[in-house]
């Protein structure tokens, strides 16, 4: 007999098999000699009380033994079959290539960066000399902007796809279990290089191809049909199909696709700042605590307020965290988020942005790049407040909301530094008085009661910019049922830079289904 039942305990007893093991007994109104087997099925903590809690979903075997579940994927060789061009080695790309695999197809994957290890020196010249690597950096190279941005997978994806299959995959390829049954499953930055490097070889042991240093420079299309396409390096490759999976921070496709009057359409996205606070704060808040309970994680929070017919939200939270330079040249300002897998780093931090429409940017529909050349702007400026080698504009959030310029800056851990600015100097005015109203509301939302004076609106937390590459400010159109582009047969557009995918998951998803459409066809 198997029972699911949903159980609550305190952490100190939430890893305790005995504890739960009795417990389950108790619910289920047997002896605890009778269980032969227990499985987690999800994992969270409720702070909602004062009383801090896990609550655990799980599956009790009574007398009878599980029959172990298997997670096996045919992967045949494919060496000598026909290529599917991939541009792009993220998310999208590399579940795109296994998928593609799995069909009996070849993936040729083309990824303008480097591999994992190669990619890790451009990272060190970003964060200690603030030189960019326009080809190689937190953005471009082996894993795409995932690699090294955190590694959070949760999702709201539910009706994409089969997002338990993307979970199963990465832990066949070296992440911990626990992401198939935490609520906000997370592998850190500093494991994925090595999860990415063994999907890389599966491919490669498969028969596939990946190529990296592998700029794309143009798309080759006869008579409205996908074709092939050129490498910087006078390379072609030929194939009668590709899944475009490039990110959204590849400007350059999004230009080439316009110049070969391949239409493409402008897409809403948001622009903000990064919030940094200590740790501690976070944890005081959110578990009601002066210290927080070594059973428990850093804590994690999510905010929103409407505010003035536009949505203001907190975007990527990295509890223990770290800010990162995220720029794709050297004269922009980009920042983003992530967390080791310990996540214990002492600050905490998050992306704060507000929704941009279409009516927010002058322009005309005819124009798909507007929002693009804006987000641009709004980067361009941010360096040149900064004064150069990625130094980013900052300013304590009382200050930022009552318009004064901080005179002097918290700690922090945006490794290139930062500069006292006025951000209403950086960003629009209709962001910037958003921002302003909701910060204090957010304040209201999340204070401590039980310890005196803190609140997340406080001037130890520091606003950096620019949060600009929260999703793509372009969306490449394509029919919903073969989702290949309606004017080119044999080009799927796919992932966050195409305008359907936003994080992690989703965007293994819908690589995953842009290669099972293709396969169908093929």
């Amino acid at each position: 007999m198997i029972k699911e039942i949903e159980l609550a305990l305190p952490p100190e007893q939430h890893l305790d098999a005995d504890i739960i093991k009795t417990l389950a007994g108790d619910r289920l109104q047997i002896t605890p000699s009778r269980i032969t087997h227990i499985q987690t099925l999800k994992r969270s903590i409720d702070a909602r009380g004062r009383q801090i809690l896990y609550r655990l979903k799980i599956k009790v075997y009574i007398d009878e033994q599980p029959i172990p579940e298997l997670f096996t994927v045919k992967h045949p060789h494919v060496g000598d079959q026909n290529p599917v061009l991939i541009i792009g080695a993220g998310p999208a790309g590399l579940f795109a290539a296994l998928r593609c695999i799995e069909h009996g197809l070849k993936p040729v994957i083309l990824e303008r960066g480097k591999d994992v290890k190669r990619r890790r020196r451009d990272l060190a010249a970003i964060n200690k000399m603030g030189i960019v690597n326009p080809e190689s950096n937190y953005c471009f190279g082996e894993g795409g902007a995932g690699t090294y941005s955190d590694g959070k997978l949760y999702t709201r994806s539910n009706k994409r796809g089969d997002i338990q299959h993307v979970l199963k995959t990465l832990v066949a390829h070296g992440a911990s279990e626990d992401i198939l049954i935490d609520a906000r499953p997370h592998i850190g930055t500093n494991k994925l290089p090595q999860i990415i490097t063994a999907i890389r070889e599966r491919i490669l042991n498969a028969g596939g191809e990946i190529h990296f240093d592998c700029k794309v420079v143009d798309i080759l299309i006869q008579m409205g049909c996908f074709k092939g396409v050129k490498t910087a390096t006078g390379d072609a490759f030929v194939a009668s199909a590709m899944i475009l999976a490039t990110g959204h921070s590849a400007r350059d496709i999004y230009h080439l696709l316009h110049q070969k009057h391949i239409q493409l359409e402008a897409k809403p996205f948001a622009l903000g700042v990064r919030i940094e606070h200590p740790q501690q704060i976070i944890d005081q808040i959110q578990y009601h605590c002066q210290t927080r309970d070594p059973h428990l994680p850093p804590a994690y929070y999510s905010l929103v307020e409407q505010i003035d017919d536009r949505g203001v939200f907190s975007f990527c939270m990295c509890p223990g965290g770290i800010i990162a330079p995220c720029a794709t040249t050297d004269q922009e300002i980009v920042v983003n988020g992530w967390s080791p897998s310990k996540r214990n780093n002492p600050y905490a931090n998050s992306g704060t942005v507000v929704q941009i429409d279409l009516t927010d940017v002058p322009g005309t529909d005819s124009d798909p790049l507007r929002l693009l050349q804006f987000q641009a702007e709004i980067e361009r400026r941010a360096f040149i407040a900064g004064e150069g080698k990625l130094v980013a504009p900052a300013q304590r959030m009382i200050d930022f909301v009552q318009g004064k310029l901080s005179t002097d800056l918290p700690p922090n851990s945006y490794l290139p530094g930062t500069k006292s600015v006025l951000l209403d100097e950086v960003l629009p005015n209709f962001i910037t008085k958003r921002l302003q109203k909701a910060l204090p509301r957010f304040g209201k939302k999340m204070s401590a009661q039980t310890i005196k004076g803190k609140s997340y609106y406080t001037n130890e937390a520091i606003l950096v910019g620019v949060e600009s590459r929260t999703s793509s400010p372009i969306r490449i159109p394509r029919d919903p049922k073969t989702l290949q582009h309606p004017q080119v047969k044999g080009l799927f557009p796919c992932g966050e830079g195409a305008g359907y995918a936003g994080g992690i998951i989703s965007a293994a998803i819908d690589g995953m289904n842009c290669a099972d459409v293709l396969a169908k066809n093929n």
